[in-house]
């Protein structure tokens, strides 16, 4: 059994039925000097001395948090229910409010690609039963999450064989976005605070999803995209979906009656998780 790591984190074991767990624990951050919390849900049949599991991490939007696909979804146990029919392994972590996930070239408290890449995921590997290999791994996301796991799918495609977004910022540009002035400004603001003065346009940046479309034809990684025709940021999944197209990137593109709230994703998890389990079965 692999061993945990007492002054690393803490587990705290929350029992939903008989046959069901998840795990919160908190993993502190070198890069960043501070603790983040994460739930990995585990199916029924996990065990320490079964074959290794294969492992989906999900992620939370802006201003959210590592519980919020626990206690947001309109479909109470979703995370269970869809870790015993796959068998699979599913991770929640938790990150800063508008961090997009990315290491900021300003910000030493905003370093969460480093912390997801050298610090989270071989944490994870270390101390639970899992597939440690690209080939076992997939990652998909809400809104800024959605953001987070195309870009680090694309930047580190030795840990991910597939990945997806639900509602996704898949580009910063905040121009872009059907939100009123207000907003926009904030998001100006804290964008700029994080990255300084960057170019919103083509050539886009490394910092945004649009900007790593040719890294998505080189990687082969599975891609899936969603987006509500009503969300607000349907602009830049039309745009991502359009570069990939240009690109001949093979990728998966839905748009459907929905906007950004809980319960599309709610209905939008289950189909990633059948895409993640195709792609799954085709490279075991």
């Amino acid at each position: 059994m692999k061993s945990f790591l007492s002054s690393l984190f803490f587990i705290v074991c929350i029992y939903f039925s008989s046959s069901a767990q998840v795990d919160t624990i908190e993993v502190y951050s070198k890069a960043m000097d501070k603790n983040l919390k994460a739930a990995i849900v585990k199916p029924e049949k996990y065990s320490e001395d079964a074959d290794a599991f294969r492992s989906v991490y999900v992620l939370h939007g802006g201003s959210g948090s590592f519980s919020d696909w626990h206690d947001k979804v309109t479909e109470p146990g979703l995370l269970q229910k869809l870790a015993d029919q796959y068998n699979i392994l599913i991770v929640t972590p938790g990150v800063g409010p508008s961090s997009y996930y990315y290491d900021s070239p300003l910000l030493d408290t905003v370093r969460y690609e480093t912390y997801f890449t050298k610090e989270l995921i071989p944490f994870i590997d270390e101390n639970y039963n899992t597939m440690n290999k690209r080939e076992g791994r997939a990652i998909t996301g809400l809104s800024m999450g959605g953001h987070g796991a195309m870009m680090i799918a694309a930047k580190h495609p030795e840990l991910f064989i597939a990945a997806g977004s639900m509602s996704g910022v898949m580009n910063i540009d905040y121009r872009m976005w059907k939100v009123d002035e207000s907003f926009k400004n904030r998001i100006k603001e804290g964008q700029k605070l994080a990255l300084g003065d960057i170019n919103y346009d083509a050539p886009f940046t490394e910092y945004t999803a649009v900007g790593l479309v040719g890294k998505m034809k080189e990687n082969g990684t599975a891609l899936l995209i969603d987006c509500g025709v009503d969300d607000f940021l349907i602009a830049t999944n039309r745009q991502i979906h359009q570069l990939l197209l240009d690109l001949n990137v093979d990728h998966e593109y839905t748009e459907r009656p929905g906007a950004h709230t809980w319960q599309y994703w709610t209905e939008a998890l289950p189909f990633h998780m059948l895409f993640i389990d195709q792609v799954f079965k085709k490279n075991q």
